[in-house]
């Protein structure tokens, strides 16, 4: 019962935690498109993409999920450097 009561709490804790973590990644990427965009084109498509999609997911509520594709697009902005 413990184990049970512990963990349904660290669940509720991490999905606030997960929501907090999306707006500051997308502040990150909007700063980088603002002051070294990439120069291919696609790379940029793609970026805008991502951070748009990550976005409807935050708005959604699925976190967890919004925080991978957000990753995903920091991830190409600075492969792309």
């Amino acid at each position: 019962m413990r184990r049970t009561v512990l963990f349904l709490t660290a669940a509720l804790l991490c999905t606030p935690l997960m929501a907090m973590h999306c707006p500051q990644e997308m502040a990150k990427i909007d700063q980088l498109l603002k002051s070294d965009p990439p120069a291919d084109p696609a790379v940029l498509a793609e970026v805008q993409r991502l951070r748009a999609e990550g976005e409807a997911l935050h708005k959604a509520g699925d976190h967890a999920e919004s925080v991978k594709v957000l990753e995903e697009a920091l991830n190409l902005l600075q492969s792309s450097e």
